[in-house]
């Protein structure tokens, strides 16, 4: 029944995309956490800029940024992101393009945080003393992240199945091999409960795991 998967490297192209994933969860969890910081920070350009990001680009499809990676920043500017070839361009502005994406969400995931925190707590660290990034890296930041788990675990889950789009920028992920079997094989139902299946082995044990992780750090109020 599966004779057809013979000749796809099926475990090659997920395994791309799972270097997508965790590449940009990565960079979109520390651009994020600045971005937070902007939004809360003290100084109004920083929160302009932060607030401005966040509302720009996420009602932006990221169909529309990862090609503008490619045909804005490579193909017109000449942008390689230090890299040679052309599938290694293609995969670091797919990565690039997924972070700038992501980080907006997980922005105000960690800001929904960050107000969960008492006011109290950010007041008598200034009374003691403690500068601005001091109390919110050192008090806010540690509690915000605790209550944000869960808030967190659906953005990573979205990014997964987000990394398909990097297929329109050719990047050889799951989505683009799918693409290449449905276009030379007869069994597009069969493709796609395979595909289907990959997705929800990504996705489910990352769901569950951060669930379980979100219980036990949870911050009882």
């Amino acid at each position: 029944m599966f004779d057809f998967l013979e000749g796809y490297d099926l475990l090659g192209a997920f395994w791309v995309t799972v270097q997508l994933t965790v590449l940009s969860a990565l960079g979109s969890l520390i651009w994020g956490t600045v971005l937070a910081g902007m939004r809360v920070g003290p100084i109004p350009l920083m929160r302009g800029f932060g607030s401005a990001y966040v509302n720009f680009v996420r009602n932006i499809p990221l169909t529309i940024i990862i090609v503008f990676t490619s045909l804005g920043l490579n193909q017109t500017m000449g942008v390689t992101l230090g890299a040679e070839e052309f599938d290694s361009i293609n995969f670091r502005l797919a990565v690039l393009g997924l972070v700038a994406y992501t980080s907006a969400f997980v922005c105000e995931a960690l800001r929904s945080g960050i107000n969960t925190v008492p006011v109290g707590q950010a007041e008598a660290a200034r009374a003691l003393g403690l500068r601005f990034t001091q109390v919110l890296t050192l008090i806010i930041l540690p509690q915000a992240f605790r209550a944000v788990v869960a808030p967190l675990a659906n953005v990573l889950i979205a990014l997964t199945k987000n990394t398909t789009v990097a297929a329109a920028i050719g990047v050889a992920e799951a989505a683009f091999l799918m693409k290449g079997m449905i276009e030379n094989e007869a069994n597009t139902l069969l493709i796609g409960a395979v595909f289907a299946f990959g997705f929800v082995c990504l996705t489910l044990p990352t769901g569950l795991l951060l669930g379980w992780v979100s219980k036990k750090v949870a911050v009882k109020r």
